[in-house]
This record gives structure tokens, C-alpha cells and sequence, in this order.
């Protein structure tokens, strides 16, 4: 068999692999989170979120809401330097993420089944 007749049937074969693979994959939610920073984001958007009283009046006084923790763990960096991931039961992560030009970063303690957000801080640039 030619070279040109191999190259053929493997890009015939390979085609016919991604029809396959979009036609199954098109309607479920999957991604691929494979580096720590997605993967961390993705468990705590997964679980059911609570606010310490010190979050809430930093939220009031920085006028955030609900939508912007979303969108801090859709788009946010986790500084794993400045988290405490070594910890027995819950983790702690420091999440940096940026609205209307201002940074703030959010702490978030991440357990078994809850996160609890625990402070909202802005940071000046």
C-alpha cells in the first residue's frame, strides 16, 4: 500500500472520529479543567456556597452581589501561594479576579459538601 493510500484511510478514519465525537459530546456539558487552577474552580462552583457575616458587609460595601462570586469562579486565578491547601479538612483558597478595573481578591473555604466565602477584599493597584 502507498504512503499517499495510508495517509488517506487515516484522515478518513480520523474524520469520521470527530463526527462521531461531536455528534455524542453536543449536548452534554463537558469540559476539560485539567489544570489545578480550573480544577479547583470547578469544585467549588459545584457545591452549595454560604456567607460569613464579614463577607456580607465587605459584598454591601464594595457593592457586589451574588454574580460576581459566579463570575469570579468562572474567570478568576487561584493564588495558590497564598492559600492554605495543606489543611486536615477544609482548604482555604485566595481567588483574585478583576471588576470594572478594580481587583479584589476572595477567600473561599472549600470542605467536603459547603464553601463558605469568607472575606472580600480590594486590593489597590
Amino acid at each position: 500500500m502507498k504512503l499517499i493510500h495510508r495517509i488517506g484511510y487515516y484522515l478518513g478514519g480520523f474524520t469520521i472520529g470527530i463526527v462521531i465525537l461531536i455528534f455524542f459530546l453536543s449536548g452534554k456539558k463537558t469540559s476539560c479543567d485539567y489544570g489545578p487552577n480550573a480544577r479547583v474552580l470547578k469544585n467549588i462552583r459545584s457545591k452549595h456556597k454560604t456567607y460569613t457575616a464579614e463577607a456580607e458587609k465587605q459584598m454591601k460595601t464594595f457593592q457586589l452581589d451574588s454574580i460576581f462570586i459566579d463570575q469570579t469562579l468562572q474567570t478568576g486565578d487561584v493564588l495558590f501561594s497564598e492559600s492554605e491547601t495543606s489543611l486536615d479538612s477544609c482548604n482555604v483558597y485566595l481567588v483574585e479576579s478583576k471588576k470594572d478595573e478594580k481587583t479584589f481578591k476572595t477567600s473561599f473555604r472549600n470542605c467536603d459538601s459547603l464553601v463558605t466565602i469568607l472575606t472580600i477584599d480590594y486590593q489597590k493597584n
